[in-house]
């Protein structure tokens, strides 16, 4: 599974009810209150204990979690080692 497939399966599973179908990659997420502030956190955690990576306190950012590609973009560079470290 991609980590663009976990995390969209996640988002979809906690804070919309199953609904696949309204989440794209590109969907802007907290614009449109699917997740709030609280819910990013819970997003890092989970993102940090399943993937076992790190995620800095400055990569949490709006831009970081705008949509699922800028999620999986951030978890994917941070895997990489660029701008972050990998657990």
């Amino acid at each position: 599974m991609t980590s663009r497939e976990l995390i969209t399966d996640y988002i979809v599973d906690v804070w919309m009810d199953g609904d696949a179908e309204s989440l794209e990659p590109d969907t802007p997420i907290t614009e449109l209150n699917i997740i709030d502030s609280a819910g990013i956190f819970d997003l890092v955690h989970y993102l940090q204990s399943e993937l076992r990576i790190s995620i800095p306190v400055q990569e949490i950012s709006p831009k970081n979690f705008r949509s699922v590609n800028a999620i999986a973009e951030l978890v994917d560079r941070l895997r990489k080692g660029e701008g972050g470290n990998a657990a």
